[in-house]
């Protein structure tokens, strides 16, 4: 990433389009703003576990990744942005078979060093697959 300040939205661009396993996932920013955030896992064979069901790592990699779009929607333009996964939990309600799917985030609350986030993952037919 360039030495220039970026805000949320623009950092969470240029995280995405550098990120070599965000580029394998295929992860996109599909909306951003302020403590919220959406990306969109697209499907392919390589990201299933079997026949067509999305592996639970790939929607974990898309929660995680979501998560930090929101968290970092709303920071203050930095040239040298930091941050790291501290704790992680995905319960999975039902499969995604052969589907694109969509996570929604935000921020539940900031801390002075600690944001705390909640995701939910939906199919294209709004059925909750994971939170």
């Amino acid at each position: 990433m360039a030495d220039e300040q970026l805000d949320g939205a623009a950092l969470m661009r240029e995280f995405l389009a550098h990120s070599p396993f965000a580029r394998e996932l295929g992860l996109a920013l599909d909306s951003i703003e302020a403590d919220r955030a959406e990306l969109v896992l697209p499907f392919r064979e390589g990201l299933a576990t079997y026949a067509d069901v999305v592996h639970g790592g790939a929607i974990c990699a898309l929660v995680d990744v979501a998560a930090t779009a929101a968290a970092w929607s709303d920071i203050e333009p930095s040239a040298s942005p930091q941050g790291a996964t501290v704790g992680l939990t995905v319960d999975f309600l039902r499969a995604a078979r052969g589907v694109d799917l969509r996570a929604r985030a935000r921020v539940v609350r900031r801390g002075r060093q600690l944001c705390f986030c909640d995701v939910e993952v939906i199919r294209p037919d709004e059925e909750l697959v994971a939170k």
